[in-house]
């Protein structure tokens, strides 16, 4: 498609349904080449997972909790010509998280690798704080060797990646091929509290890490790399880029619902809306889970459209706290994991589709890490795994929800009142309603197996005008890496040539609903 430097009637009409970070990241490059972009959002605000919900303290993040990979997002204002920085107040937490093992156990990590080392080695000795160099050494080598081939590749191979591996062999050592995660961290760390601690990083992608592959030890380099907290939360973010791609010319209309994408002779041509009418494109981009296309929910004629989506397993899901309330206990950081004693029983638990009464719990303390002193009520978001969705979750599901995650930090020491009702709860069941068709997954399919990378959908589909965006297609999940697939998916649509087909469907006035 070749972009018009006047984003008037003439220029190519991209309609864009979802406004999470793949979406908007999707808008802001195509907007600000000058492109005409319409964004049809289901809910009543920008940023899909990357929402809140209220409290008597103010919105509480329900999703993401912090920015890592800054230069992604500088990268993205940069392409509507303007900075992050000036949309959004950031704080670098030099205390990245606070461990807790119930042993009474703690330990610190930071963005300072000679301070982590001198941690660990405080923690469990001076072997360990050697192996820390060391992991983190060959998470810093993963990193800088599968940027550029996995990552940044908006459609990588494994052709291409073995090419890759053979002109740095070093990596086929660092990469511990044919093993996973909890294999590497056995031949990494002699303390099991250090595999147990980065074995967690699994769960960012929504896995286990008996069944991720090792490589995605890398991920600790993203986050040594930089952790910053957005001052008034993660969703302030979102609204930015929101009004952003909007003051580039772009429309946004909320609480407006897509029931199908309409297709002619094999080609995307525009999207029809719940009320009836019609919004004619060019070019169409769906930022939702790519399983909605391949099980009919946005019409006939796209199950062939990543069909893996409906025979991989999915991701995990979780159970998410997001409330304000007084909290008494052990001194808290922005980012608090609290681990149960041995994490195989409850990974084991949840490829079973079960819970366990004493999970390993994150608990982001919204109001850490700023320079303002935390004020008495305070906003919190508490975590725990779960299987994707196994049925309605009904009342009794609230309790033995909050009894295992309260009672479970209560033998930490950590109190918090009051309790948070209902309301402040979303599981499995919450999360499928919120983004239809992903079975309550956050993640999309499993990032199990050796080629789980190879096996996401791509920007580009079968369909030709119709483009895939978000966390469920390549490069996977995280706010960064939807935003690169935002990337992804632009390039390709700037990139690929155009038909405008003057049959295709014409706007119906007045039919629209918006906030």
């Amino acid at each position: 498609m070749t972009p018009s430097t006047d984003p008037g009637s003439n220029a190519p009409h991209v309609v864009i349904i979802g406004a999470g970070i793949g979406g908007l990241a999707t808008a802001a490059r195509l907007a600000g080449a000058g492109l005409r972009v319409t964004v049809l959002e289901r809910h009543g605000h920008p940023g899909g997972k990357m929402r809140t919900l209220p409290s008597a303290a103010g919105p509480v993040d329900a999703g993401p909790t912090v920015l890592t990979m800054r230069p992604v997002f500088e990268d993205l204002f940069a392409a509507l010509g303007t900075r992050l920085t000036d949309h959004v107040t950031l704080h670098r937490q030099h205390l990245l998280a606070r461990h807790f093992w119930p042993d009474g156990s703690t330990l610190d990590l930071f963005d300072d690798p000679d301070a982590n080392i001198k941690a660990v080695t405080a923690f469990a000795g001076t072997r360990a704080g050697r192996q820390m160099r060391a992991f983190s050494d060959r998470a810093r080598a993963l990193f800088e060797g599968f940027d550029a081939p996995v990552m940044q590749s908006a459609e990588p191979t494994l052709a291409a990646l073995t090419s890759h591996v053979l002109r740095h062999p070093h990596l086929i050592r660092q990469m511990a091929p044919n093993k996973t995660l909890a294999q590497l961290l056995d031949s990494s760390f002699s303390d099991p509290r250090l595999k147990q601690l980065f074995g967690r990083y699994a769960t960012y992608v929504g896995g286990s890490p008996y069944h991720v592959p090792a490589l995605l030890a890398l991920i600790w380099q993203a986050e040594i790399s930089g952790v910053w907290v957005v001052e008034g939360g993660m969703h302030r973010l979102a609204q930015a880029l929101a009004d952003a791609i909007t003051q580039s010319g772009a429309t946004i209309h909320y609480d407006t619902h897509v029931a199908r994408i309409v297709t002619e002779r094999g080609r995307a041509v525009g999207v029809t809306l719940t009320d009836g009418s019609h919004l004619p494109a060019d070019a169409v981009v769906f930022n939702g889970d790519p399983r909605a296309l391949a099980t009919g929910a946005l019409g006939p004629g796209l199950d062939h459209v990543a069909p893996q989506t409906t025979e991989i397993p999915r991701s995990l899901s979780a159970e998410v706290w997001a409330f304000a309330a007084k909290a008494s206990g052990p001194d808290l950081a922005h980012h608090n994991v609290f681990f149960r004693a041995d994490p195989k029983p409850e990974f084991d638990a949840l490829m079973q589709g079960r819970r366990i009464p004493d999970p390993t719990l994150y608990v982001c303390a919204m109001d850490r890490g700023l320079p303002a002193t935390p004020p008495t009520l305070e906003r919190f978001e508490i975590i725990a795994n779960a299987p994707p969705l196994q049925g309605h979750a009904g009342p009794e599901e609230f309790t033995a929800c909050q009894t295992r995650t309260f009672q479970t930090l209560a033998r930490f020491g950590l109190d918090v009142g009051p309790l948070p009702g209902p309301d402040a709860l979303t599981t499995p069941s919450g999360f499928d309603h919120l983004f239809p068709e992903s079975s309550g997954s956050l993640y999309g399919q499993s990032p199990h197996g050796t080629m789980a990378a190879f096996q996401r959908p791509t920007a580009r589909t079968r369909v030709r005008g119709l483009y895939l965006a978000g966390g469920g297609v390549h490069p996977g999940a995280g706010v960064p890496m939807a935003a690169l697939s935002g990337r992804h998916t632009a390039e390709a649509i700037l990139t690929d040539p155009i038909s405008t087909s003057p049959s295709r469907p014409t706007a119906t006035h007045g039919g629209m609903s918006t906030a």
